[in-house]
């Protein structure tokens, strides 16, 4: 049987791990501080996406945070394969061009989330339409073909039945 935490053994374990996650950031900002600075000032858009979206699933975090990513990561490779240094990221963020892909994926990220819904919505009203018309002209073919009383027979059918 599986045992059950207390709420104070939970908080204890929350911790545990937090702290856990701390170390192993200051172990990979001591190794690593340039990819750190870079993708902390890169992904400021995906960070204020997250900050501006209060429901549960996130959506608008993913979507602008993958388009973010997609925007920083050849410089990140370039920063990774040419020079790994603090010069270097002053030096891409220096660049208009390279802030512009940067910031720009994410405001294609913005666009996307924004204008898809209701091209979404547009698409399952028009596909709920033609469901509709499709019903209708069956059951005119079934009014042909078993005649007008079917219907009313059902209704008392279901009537007696409850």
């Amino acid at each position: 049987m599986a045992q059950q935490r207390s709420g104070a053994e939970k908080k204890a374990l929350s911790i545990k791990y937090w702290l856990y996650g701390v170390f192993v950031f200051l172990i990979l900002a001591w190794i690593s501080m340039p990819s750190i600075i870079f993708i902390a000032g890169g992904m400021i858009p995906t960070f204020v996406a997250w900050v501006c979206d209060r429901s549960k699933e996130k959506y608008t975090t993913f979507c602008v945070g993958a388009l973010n990513l997609s925007g920083v990561f050849p410089y990140l490779l370039s920063l990774w394969t040419e020079n790994h240094s603090v010069q270097a990221v002053m030096d891409i963020f220096g660049d208009v061009f390279s802030l512009s892909v940067i910031y720009g994926s994410a405001g294609l990220g913005w666009a996307l989330f924004l204008s898809l819904p209701p091209v979404v919505a547009a698409f399952i009203n028009v596909m709920a339409q033609t469901r509709l018309k499709t019903l209708a002209n069956e059951q005119k073919t079934l009014l042909e073909d078993w005649g007008p009383q079917v219907p009313g027979d059902a209704e008392k059918l279901n009537h007696k039945a409850q």
